[in-house]
């Protein structure tokens, strides 16, 4: 056959899972403008773009744009995209080394981290993964029942999802109209009665998550106060000399405090930031999660001269009808794949997928989320990508590929034939965006999503 990567042997490289880990391992491929590579992208569901159509919040369009740049990857002659097929169930990696060379994996990491606290099996305590997911439209989670007739939310955590979850829970109507928020999730919220949001975070406000655009925005709501315990909006000179250089946690410190000296002015509804506090405990009645006992923190200094929060033995009990954890997150172990129980990736080198010794895996890549944990925001995926593309090509050039047995497109194509089931291609997916785009239209929206898998095969396939 030849040299691979070349127009009569070209390197054929399978991609799971459609986010933007995928498509930035795609065009850092086509940097080399001398190797021929062609990519089959697969995804369990009938879209493409991962988090950035199902987890990035509806009234973010701007971070949405990226879709664009993915979308030019996606037009290419050597690239195919295969949607509403799931490695584990309609492919194996059998499959997979039969037609490739090299397989990247990047399915996200779709679970949410338990609390460990006791009630934590309560009715109305969530993951803030399912209601993102259901206000966004993800068809798994569109049926999904939260009760917004409870007055009073807790939210666990301080990183960006969970100021996208508190944005969602205090905006308006108005406000989320213009959005492509799921019709029904628009329909719910425009009935909400929530009238207090809590965001609990374990340690200070220095220490937070969250970027600063995100709390910006948490003082710029139509009818929702802001406010931070005056008490807990204080940073310790420790704090301060830790983060010095940092300016992003600056910034956050700075909004933090202006909205510790907010005054509140009596909108609708309250959103309390408070800081150094954990919860230790669901408290329930009848089944249902009535309350959130928490314990107060205080940082003391640990071994490797950070600071750590440790309970006091002051306790609270914030009242709480709904409660949302967004406290870390973990990837799904994939079959005949090396996974890392303890951070919730795949075991991995930089990227190249490792048996348990450390071992390389011929072929087997992974990038994103579940590659390196759930840090960062969309393009720090491409500068992952980019760190195992690097690998990839190293490894080409010293020939530790996978050796298919029929790399050939119509090798792969007949694989996808044997597959029980709609398989949606790339021409086809634009017909259900075209048609999302132009129900928004007709309604002065971004878009209006379908929410039901078969509805967007029929779409797909019209």
């Amino acid at each position: 056959m030849g040299e691979i990567g070349t127009a009569k042997n070209p390197l054929r490289v399978a991609i799971i899972g459609s986010g933007p880990a995928g498509f930035y391992t795609v065009s850092n491929f086509l940097k080399k403008k001398e190797l021929v590579v062609e990519f089959d992208m697969y995804d369990r569901l009938p879209t493409p773009f991962g988090l950035v159509r199902a987890g990035v919040a509806p009234d973010h369009q701007k971070d949405k744009s990226v879709q664009k740049a993915y979308d030019k990857s996606a037009q290419l002659p050597n690239f195919r995209f295969f949607g509403n097929v799931e490695y584990g169930s309609d492919i194996s990696l059998k499959d997979l080394r039969k037609y490739y060379h090299q397989v990247m994996f990047s399915t996200g990491a779709p679970f949410d981290r338990d609390l460990g606290v006791p009630g934590e099996d309560l009715e109305g305590c969530f993951s803030a993964t399912e209601f993102v997911a259901w206000y966004n439209g993800h068809p798994d989670f569109a049926d999904r029942k939260f009760d917004l007739s409870q007055e009073n939310v807790v939210i666990v955590g301080v990183g960006n999802v969970a100021m996208d979850v508190a944005r969602m829970l205090c905006k308006t109507h108005h406000e989320l109209s213009v959005t492509d928020v799921a019709d029904h999730a628009l329909s719910a919220l425009k009935n909400s009665k929530i009238k207090n949001v809590y965001i609990l975070g374990r340690r200070g406000p220095a220490q937070a998550a969250f970027t600063p655009p995100e709390i910006k925005e948490l003082g710029e709501f139509e009818d929702a106060d802001v406010t931070v315990p005056v008490d807990e909006a204080k940073v310790d000179a420790a704090s301060l000399a830790l983060v010095e250089d940092d300016k992003n946690a600056l910034k956050n410190i700075n909004f933090i405090s202006e909205y510790a000296d907010r005054h509140i002015e009596g909108k609708s509804r309250l959103l309390t930031i408070r800081f150094l506090v954990s919860p230790i405990e669901l408290m329930g009645e009848d089944g249902k999660v009535k309350a959130v006992k928490v314990v107060k923190n205080k940082l003391v200094e640990n071994q490797d001269g950070g600071l750590k929060p440790v309970a006091s033995e002051e306790t609270e009990i914030i009242p709480a009808g709904l409660v949302f954890r967004s406290v870390g997150y973990k990837g799904k172990p994939l079959p005949d794949i090396p996974y890392d129980e303890n951070s919730g990736t795949i075991m991995n080198a930089s990227g190249r997928v490792v048996e348990p010794d450390g071992t390389a895996v011929t072929g087997l890549y992974t990038a994103g989320w579940i590659k390196r944990g759930p840090s960062g925001v969309i393009g720090t995926n491409k500068t992952c990508a980019q760190e195992t593309v690097a690998l990839m090509l190293e490894d080409l050039g010293s020939g530790k590929v996978n050796v298919p047995e029929d790399p050939s497109i119509r090798g792969a194509e007949a694989l996808i034939n044997e597959k029980e089931g709609a398989v949606v291609t790339y021409p086809e997916w634009q017909n259900i965006d075209r048609s999302e785009l132009q129900r928004g239209e007709a309604e002065g929206r971004p878009r209006v999503k379908y929410t039901d898998i078969n509805e967007m095969i029929g779409v797909a396939k019209s």
